[in-house]
């Protein structure tokens, strides 16, 4: 089979609309929740069509929100909230906080937050420039912050979500909250927060399927299952499941004349600070990990019709799937510093060439900045969007199981 006969079947694919619809139908996927274990049903019912499907349960520090309120006290109103995922709680009663505006929330924005309720900007997560919420949530604790408020800046889209990043240990109370609800507490004012949770030790699936090739090691496709409660996590990451299924379709019937076979990985808590597959990579031996010569990581693959490879600081990468996209006719952007904001970071911290294919990125206008909040819905991704999205993934997945085992070993040479 030739790239462009490859391409052709996944072109011809009439599913991968119906798997994304099927996708978003299980809901927004929080991790923990009867969303997410529809999602994760329906995920191994569909990659058991191509072969057997492993179910490799993974721990990650567990959480559970009973009660999350803001309030402002002169007026009595209830803002808009939800909180950062495994924050730090409150007394039952909550707290009495007065609140500070710290702009946009770099490390050196928190003089004067001792014993406040510090609000921060929530930044466009895909540019070079980017200041992760977790960055800002460690610079406030350290400041001595009592209690962290991330703002979404785009009005009528209410509260964003995201990680704390705690997994258990020490923090402060953290809340995702509209940019309306942030415009009123920039003001200063008093507040009452009350965020009521539970750790607990969990477990999330991973799923594997593997479909072997005329050699021993594989390229693995990665996507993650996890997301929020605010919409159904559409873009952030319906399309990269979407896009796994249809490529394993595509691969299916040849992966056994191709150099290496497909590894298909699905893991859950990834918005837990990739606590998944850390997991699932760090309880693997040196010889099943040398067995996986290249991540092609799919994670929010629509909502922009630019795509960019984040090709983990591995100088050979970016070349070498730029390369693959073009001889399939298509444009591919690359940004080589290690961004760890997806699974593919966990690959390439054991030494895996691990990239992660995503769109829009340095784009703040294009649709993913709408990510995280109850506005990631099916209607931000264009089928078409997808459909080149995944084309482009697929590109990139041929060239990588056809290659020569000394383009492979390339990747891994010193420069």
């Amino acid at each position: 089979m030739t790239l462009a006969d490859f391409l052709g079947r996944i072109a011809a694919d009439d599913a991968l609309a119906a798997d994304f619809a099927a996708i978003c139908d299980t809901g927004g996927r929080l991790q923990g929740t009867p969303s997410a274990e529809r999602g994760f049903a329906l995920m191994e019912e569909r990659l058991s069509a191509f072969g057997t499907v492993w179910k490799e349960p993974v721990p990650y520090a567990g959480w559970r929100c009973h009660e999350a309120r803001l309030t402002d006290v002169a007026t009595g109103r209830e803002l808009d909230c939800t909180p950062l995922l495994g924050a730090a709680g409150t007394p039952v009663d909550g707290l009495l906080l007065d609140t500070l505006d710290c702009g946009r929330g770099a490390p050196g924005d928190f003089s004067g937050a001792a014993g406040r309720a510090v609000l921060a900007r929530h930044e466009y997560p895909f540019s070079a420039q980017t200041i992760h919420r977790r960055v800002k949530l460690a610079a406030a604790q350290e400041a001595g912050a009592a209690a962290f408020l991330i703002v979404q800046p785009e009005a009528g889209v209410g509260p964003v979500s995201g990680s704390s990043g705690r997994a258990g240990g020490q923090g402060i109370p953290a809340l995702g909250i509209s940019a309306e609800a942030g415009a009123l507490l920039a003001e200063g004012r008093r507040v009452r927060l009350t965020l009521l949770g539970s750790d607990h030790a969990a477990t999330t699936p991973t799923l594997v399927l593997t479909m072997p090739g005329r050699g021993n090691d594989y390229v693995v496709v990665s996507a993650h299952l996890d997301g929020h409660p605010l919409g159904e996590s559409a873009i952030d990451n319906a399309t990269g499941l979407a896009a796994a299924l249809c490529l394993a379709r595509a691969v299916r019937p040849v992966a056994a004349q191709c150099e290496r076979g497909l590894m298909v990985c699905i893991f859950g808590a990834e918005e837990w600070a990739l606590a998944g597959s850390k997991a699932w990579l760090d309880g693997k031996t040196m010889a099943e990990k040398r067995r996986m010569a290249l991540n092609i990581n799919l994670d929010s693959i629509a909502g922009s019709p630019n795509l960019t490879v984040l090709t983990s600081g591995f100088a050979r990468l970016g070349p070498f799937l730029t390369d693959a996209a073009k001889k399939a006719g298509r444009s591919l952007r690359t940004h080589r510093p290690l961004m760890r904001n997806s699974d593919h970071a966990n690959f390439a911290d054991h030494q895996i060439r691990a990239a992660r294919l995503i769109a829009g990125f340095n784009e703040p206008d294009s649709a993913l900045r709408l990510l995280l909040t109850g506005a990631d819905r099916r209607d931000l991704v264009p089928m078409r969007q997808l459909q080149d999205a995944t084309m482009t993934a697929g590109a990139l997945v041929w060239e990588a199981m056809t290659a020569s085992e000394d383009a492979i070993a390339r990747l891994y040479s010193a420069m």
